[in-house]
């Protein structure tokens, strides 16, 4: 049975400063490195065929550290169809003044609905359907072949394939959460069906 194990990349400096990040290219934080070697810790003893990465430092210095703690040494497929959601015209912005300025319900709906955009940017829903495609094609094309995939890239385009494996409804994806650092291991079937899921924490 195929394994695709799934990571969000460690702690960024702006998740730190608590700002919109989307597609800015921060680096980690000494608690992000942390967290991509305790991941690769939690992966030890796990062989993969390829791992696939975003085009963002965060996501590829997580892989790089996960995989020296690991002791793995992947083919590396790099693509912007991983990268984290756009987020527009807030990139940059802190969460915490732009909620002062357009009000907490706003930002709210900026930030965990389905498929209401900020100004300029993607919704979870325009995210799934640059990631989703790709998703299909290059990463359950390996699933198909038997191999074993290691995924590291960002929240929401992370959610959107989780959406898509768990059968999420849109109404409820806002409510998942994705912790920085945390694999998810799924078993599939060559088909991509899922088969079962493991959450190394």
């Amino acid at each position: 049975m195929p394994t695709l194990v799934l990571v969000r990349h460690g702690q960024s400096l702006w998740n730190l400063e608590n700002r919109f990040t989307g597609w800015v290219d921060v680096p980690l934080t000494e608690t992000g490195i942390a967290e991509a070697r305790l991941a690769g810790e939690r992966l030890r003893g796990r062989s993969f065929d390829v791992a696939y990465t975003s085009r963002l430092t965060r996501a590829q210095q997580t892989l790089s550290l996960l995989q020296e703690t690991a002791g793995l040494q992947l083919p590396v497929i790099q693509d912007e169809a991983l990268n984290e959601r756009h987020y527009g015209d807030l990139q940059g912005l802190n969460k915490a003044d732009t909620a002062a300025r357009y009000g907490d319900e706003q930002v709210h709906i900026w930030r965990r609905s389905f498929a209401t955009p900020p100004p300029n940017g993607e919704s979870l829903k325009d995210t799934a359907a640059r990631t989703l495609p790709f998703f299909e094609r290059a990463i359950l094309g390996d699933i198909r072949q038997g191999k074993d995939v290691l995924v590291v890239a960002h929240g929401n385009s992370n959610r959107a394939i989780v959406m898509r494996l768990e059968d999420v409804p849109e109404d409820e994806i806002p409510g998942v959460e994705l912790a920085t650092g945390v694999p998810l291991v799924y078993g599939l079937g060559e088909d991509g069906s899922l088969q079962g899921k493991t959450i190394l924490e």
